[in-house]
């Protein structure tokens, strides 16, 4: 296996810090240590898979429409611009040799093995992956809604759905195309699915032959509670909202199957559907199993409080990746939870400990008490729980935008989307399903084999 050579092979005498994953916890430790260390006290290599970060809580929005997706997403060359990025995944780690298998889209494309990356200091922040299970139809028809491209392209999906309702007289293939149906109901798929509901329900105005309650959304929960995160009171609150919205929520219920596009659940029920979103929770990152590190039952890194990996000198971790403490709980082996709340604030306690690390200072254990969660359930709709005190609808949606405009990375990208805001509220918004974009080359490709003209008719 070869070494990366040019700006990614062996530091002449400077310390390396590797950091895998330029999600929040990355990019924000990244960020910070650029301004923290002084200039030639270490160097920065951050491995991606994209040259990007995605800030997830938006992506309901981006799916709706209310926010451009280049907006979600923050440039990472553009903020860590005294980091080095190298765009593609670690494939394993060998902490005691201290060298991660890296691979980039050039040893993609050339087929070669993947090259080795030499570091003196370890960050894992991967992030998480969907937790899939392997259900019959699953992995060939459901949809995920973790990046900007699964929303994007659920977006156009559901638009689609619309004019194939619209253009067929097949009974079946009309209802299947208008049912609608969501596993999973923590934030991601409760957003998800009431942003695209607001979005779709204005869209069929534009249909002749397409009424809002054509439309058939179903959201499946295997506990007994949606939100729960927001708390009980507030849990209460989406169902009713949603519900008054014909939304029809299956607590205590489960996917059995998806096979020929039929969602198949435990309760008996079998229900023809060409859109099934899979947001039944996370996983942590399959990387971390081909580290050697120390893992806890759920597969993330063992930590202490201060961030470090337990046991392992110059390895750290956050996000969740990571295992960590949760020193404001009662129960002593109570962890933090793997959410952006916590990501945000250890990106910056990892940092500041990777320094005083490097100077010989005392480190910094890792402490937050929660203010509250807050939740979107559509335009002007919402939830929110703030020390304590509930909000619903408008307020809650107001106290959604604000808390994650103020969490939004650069000036930038807060300006772009408070822009978008003011002009979404002055115009209606756009139905147009752009879902020839995931194939560019198809005209081409048409064109090409027929021999006619792009343009002809």
């Amino acid at each position: 296996m070869a070494a990366l050579e040019g700006p990614y092979g062996v530091s002449s005498g400077i310390p390396r810090i590797l950091l895998v994953g330029g999600g929040h916890v990355g990019m924000y430790t990244a960020a910070r240590l650029q301004r923290r260390l002084r200039r030639g006290e270490a160097e920065i290599v951050v491995v991606q898979p994209r040259p990007y970060m995605t800030y997830q809580p938006f992506l309901p929005e981006a799916a709706a429409g209310s926010i451009s997706p280049r907006h979600v997403v923050v440039p990472l060359r553009r903020v860590l611009r005294r980091s080095t990025l190298v765009v593609g995944e670690v494939r394993s780690i060998d902490h005691g040799r201290r060298v991660a298998e890296v691979s980039t889209l050039a040893t993609e494309e050339e087929g070669s093995p993947p090259l080795e990356l030499p570091y003196d200091c370890l960050v894992l922040a991967p992030g998480s992956v969907s937790r899939t299970l392997p259900l019959p139809g699953l992995a060939e028809h459901g949809i995920g809604f973790r990046t900007v491209e699964e929303a994007i392209g659920l977006r156009n999906h559901v638009l689609e759905q619309l004019d194939i309702a619209s253009s067929t007289r097949d009974v079946e293939v009309r209802d299947a195309a208008l049912t609608f149906v969501f596993v999973g109901g923590g934030y991601a798929g409760v957003e998800a699915l009431a942003e695209l509901e607001d979005m779709a329900r204005h869209a069929v105005r534009h249909y002749h032959n397409v009424e809002a309650e054509d439309l058939r959304w179903i959201l499946v929960e295997a506990a007994d509670r949606i939100l729960p995160e927001t708390g009980e009171e507030m849990g209460r609150y989406a169902i009713r909202e949603l519900r008054g919205r014909n939304v029809d929520i299956r607590l205590n219920t489960r996917l059995e199957s998806c096979d020929n596009r039929i969602a198949a659940l435990d309760d008996g029920s079998r229900l023809p559907t060409r859109t099934l979103v899979w947001t039944a929770g996370v996983t942590p990152h399959p990387v971390l199993a081909r580290t050697g590190l120390p893992l806890v039952g759920s597969g993330r890194i063992r930590c202490t409080a201060a961030l470090r990996i337990a046991g392992e000198e110059n390895a750290w971790a956050a996000g969740d990746a990571a295992a960590v403490p949760d020193l404001t709980s009662d129960d002593p082996d109570a962890l933090c939870a793997p959410n952006a709340q916590h990501a945000l604030r250890q990106g910056r306690v990892l940092a500041d400990n990777i320094v005083a690390s490097l100077r010989g200072e005392p480190l910094t254990d890792y402490r937050h008490v929660c203010a509250g969660s807050v939740a979107s359930l559509g335009l002007h709709k919402g939830v929110a729980r703030i020390r304590g005190r509930g909000l619903t609808g408008l307020p809650a949606w107001v106290v959604h935008r604000v808390y994650h405009l103020s969490r939004m990375p650069t000036v930038n990208r807060k300006a772009r989307i408070l822009a978008e805001w003011v002009l979404s509220g002055l115009f209606q918004r756009e139905i147009v399903s752009l879902g020839s974009l995931e194939h560019p080359r198809a005209e081409f490709e048409l064109a090409a084999e027929t021999g006619r003209k792009p343009d002809a008719p």
